[in-house]
């Protein structure tokens, strides 16, 4: 299936304890339907010492389920469906259906 979602979106939340808040989306997980937004979903981890990090508890991001997430209208923001249609040149793009404008290409 087309991906409707694709890391670099600016989305928003639909539900959740994170409801109306927006991020961009860092990471994709199609085999779960999940995504990684920034600053959505933070969780707390103990963390052990490295030599590259340090240890104690630190905050990260944990996946959100692709259906509690919806993309930012290019217009005016708001959470929008994604459809697909086809550019003067024949190529496939993707097209806010709030306001119909085309969202990459």
């Amino acid at each position: 299936m087309a991906a409707r979602i694709k890391k670099g979106d600016n989305v928003i939340v639909l539900t959740g304890k994170d409801k109306g808040r927006s991020g961009s989306v860092l990471k994709i997980l199609p085999e779960d339907n999940k995504a990684l937004v920034q600053g959505i979903n933070m969780v707390q981890r103990h963390q052990k010492q490295s030599q590259t990090q340090e240890g104690g508890i630190i905050s990260k991001e944990a996946p959100i389920q692709l259906s509690n997430i919806a993309l930012a209208d290019p217009k005016d923001g708001k959470p929008t469906r994604v459809g697909f249609k086809t550019n003067d040149e024949g190529k496939k793009v993707r097209f806010a259906k709030r306001s119909g404008e085309v969202i990459d290409g």
